[in-house]
């Protein structure tokens, strides 16, 4: 296996998905706590670049394996195994590798932070276990959205500032035969808020992928939301989708959670509205999938960065 093999099979380009809400979770709690603790960072990170990555790897797999059609752009040039004619042995090894060590990284940061991180890592491994895998995955019914943005956007933010400040958010205790638990339900409430640019514009990669994979969709049996509500709707869906990612910038603004510099992210949505209106034209995965990456990486690299400069001006 090749690395430009090993770069398509894993669809690195996806990965900022992944990364970018642990990126904005970890300036989030710089900016709201004023702490970080590296070795936790660093962990973590690790853990979640190696799972996305299994789980990319892990739904080409199956996708070759259950492939009704296999000819057309979708099959030929979209799944990495044909298109680099790799063996079915090599692909096994790769998922087995990057499992243990998203596993041992994971186990490593959970010693390091406790029982919550292992529950909500622990959940988050089976969910992304069963996005691609099982009799009927997650990716081949209409929830792939719902589940994807909720644990690729929320959770990661969540986990990734967990991870800094622990016992501030949630405390669990064992007395005896009793459990005990302590849950700053504000601060959970506003990590939330935080988070949902990138639960909806995660929802949108997965639905723009849908919508282009439609017709193919359809051959091989895999019932997304598309191609339940019709292509129409779901277009209608993408767009509004992206302007509802905006109406936390309000609420977090008249809580006076967020500075007010963080109104300049409404700059974004110049570029967006155009690159909307691209998608709602043509939808293909050669030439506009990329625009809902690219429209999730803009609204959601502005926050991080109006976060960054509040935190370093300790506003």
């Amino acid at each position: 296996m090749t690395v430009k093999s090993f770069l398509s099979l894993v669809e690195i380009r996806t990965k900022l998905a992944s990364m970018i809400p642990f990126f904005l979770g970890s300036i989030y709690v710089v900016f709201r706590f004023q702490q970080f603790q590296v070795a936790n960072f660093l962990l973590m990170f690790i853990s979640l670049i190696t799972f996305d990555m299994f789980t990319t790897v892990m739904n080409n797999y199956y996708d070759f394996k259950k492939a009704q059609k296999k000819e057309g752009y979708g099959y030929q040039e979209h799944n990495a195994i044909v298109k680099f004619g790799l063996r079915e042995s090599t692909v096994v090894a790769l998922i087995i590798t990057l499992f243990i060590t998203a596993v041992g990284a994971g186990m490593w940061l959970v010693a390091n932070t406790g029982i919550i991180v292992f529950m909500v890592g622990g959940l988050s491994f089976c969910v992304g276990i069963l996005y691609s895998f099982g009799p009927i995955p997650i990716s081949r019914m209409p929830l792939g959205e719902v589940f994807s943005g909720l644990f690729m956007g929320f959770v990661i933010i969540f986990v990734s500032t967990f991870i800094h400040v622990g016992d501030q958010l949630v405390v669990l205790t064992l007395d005896q035969q009793l459990l005990d638990v302590h849950i700053d339900i504000v601060e959970i409430l506003l990590i939330f808020l935080i988070s949902i640019p990138a639960i909806l514009g995660i929802s949108n990669i997965m639905l723009a992928n849908n919508i282009c994979d439609i017709n193919d969709d359809i051959e091989n049996k895999r019932y997304t939301l598309p191609v339940y509500i019709g292509k129409d709707y779901a277009l209608i869906l993408f767009r509004w989708i992206y302007y509802a990612s905006f109406l936390d910038l309000i609420v977090l603004l008249f809580l006076k959670v967020n500075p007010v510099i963080v109104l300049l992210i409404l700059l974004t949505l110049i570029p967006l509205k155009k690159n909307i209106s691209i998608f709602m034209n043509k939808q293909t995965k050669q030439h506009t999938f990329g625009l809902a990456v690219q429209n999730f990486m803009m609204t959601t690299t502005a926050r991080i960065i109006a976060l960054s400069v509040a935190a370093l001006m300790g506003i």
